[in-house]
């Protein structure tokens, strides 16, 4: 897997994540007798969102107990990443009307947020889901303060939390193991507020006096 260093400095992992050499090496012999024009302008990147790595740290500590968040840190260029995504689209569909939060954190080069990561967003019409996150400026303690499981040198990284529950994968998922950690934390957070409601309801109904 394509490793994401601290100070962003890229490295290949025989895992995964990584670019077909074969298919740079090819386009960038076609870009030196043609000049490639961008398609979009710096006016797409400003529809998308840029934070920093301390703004993200306050948004990963959102906490509304009836909102279940999901978070989920991607890059273009990375394949398991864009394996993962539909799953998560289709997911974003069926719990439309609920309080459920998707957000994808672009950990893309700069130089590639007005192409790839706005043609990616537009695609899969999630602009206003996306975050764009500077590599540069990321360093370890954003990752130690954050995740008990992620240090940053994989991705993609997908938190899951509602109330005091969360769940952590390193790594792509398939569409059932995305339903089943998504279920589950919906669930036990069900059962928890049903429970919680019913002791309150016994804490307050007055006992039968005896005779």
């Amino acid at each position: 897997m394509r490793k994401i260093l601290i100070y962003s400095v890229l490295s290949i992992s025989l895992l995964a994540c990584k670019k077909n050499d074969e298919k740079v090496a090819e386009t960038e012999a076609k870009e030196d007798s043609i000049k490639v024009e961008p398609t979009k302008s710096v006016a797409d990147v400003a529809e998308l969102t840029e934070l920093s790595p301390e703004k993200i740290s306050e948004v990963l500590k959102s906490n509304h107990s009836d909102t279940l968040y999901v978070t989920n840190f991607f890059a273009t260029w990375c394949g398991p990443c864009m394996q993962e995504i539909p799953h998560f689209r289709k997911k974003m569909d069926e719990l439309k009307n609920q309080p459920v939060k998707f957000t994808f954190v672009s950990l893309d080069n700069k130089t590639d947020w007005a192409t790839k990561v706005s043609d990616f967003a537009d695609e899969y019409d999630i602009k206003n889901n996306i975050i764009l996150l500077d590599g540069m400026l990321l360093k370890q303690e954003f990752f130690s303060q954050n995740f008990q499981s992620w240090n940053g040198e994989s991705i993609p990284f997908t938190l899951i939390r509602k109330g005091n529950k969360s769940d952590e994968t390193v790594g792509s998922m398939t569409e059932e193991m995305l339903n089943q950690k998504i279920e589950k934390l919906l669930a036990d957070n069900s059962s928890a507020k049903a429970i919680d409601n019913k002791e309150k309801a016994m804490i307050s109904s007055p006992k039968k006096s005896l005779k």
